[in-house]
């Protein structure tokens, strides 16, 4: 990078998702983009200073997409179909885009199947859209950026 350019942050607005290669678009908030490694304590005899932790696994969260309600039925049907034994993993993709609309990172999420599908909240006294989430469990997430 030459001396003197600067990189701006990038908005975490301007956002797409992918499944099995298709961009699903109109959703409006992604959750659960994290990894955390576990760790065992062991306490060895004699060093009374600090404990050590050992890495073991790495967890990784589950996702939440969330969306305005539409006329499409796509993801309850999902979810449906994995509650009654039909589970159908996809693969998919969180794109975050710069202010260009150019792609910046990836986060690559494989084997995803939904675990909780949530309807919006109905209140006559208010004015906001209805939302839908679905939460998937997936096998890992690979990260690529700019």
């Amino acid at each position: 990078m030459p001396t003197g350019s600067r990189r701006d942050p990038l908005s975490g607005f301007r956002f797409l998702v992918e499944l099995d290669g298709l961009i699903v678009g109109g959703f409006s908030e992604v959750q659960g983009l994290e990894a955390e490694i576990e760790t065992e304590e062991y306490r060895e005899g004699g060093v009374n200073g600090f404990i050590h932790r050992l890495p073991k696994m790495t967890r990784q969260s589950n996702l939440t997409l969330k969306r305005g309600l539409t006329g499409s039925d796509v993801l309850w049907f999902w979810f449906k179909d994995a509650s009654d034994g039909w589970v159908s993993r996809r693969d998919g993709s969180i794109i975050l885009l710069d202010a260009y609309g150019e792609e910046a990172w990836r986060w690559n999420f494989a084997g995803a199947y939904p675990v909780k599908w949530t309807g919006p909240e109905l209140r006559a006294d208010s004015s906001s859209i209805a939302v839908e989430s679905i939460e998937l469990a997936h096998q890992g997430l690979s990260v690529f950026g700019i």
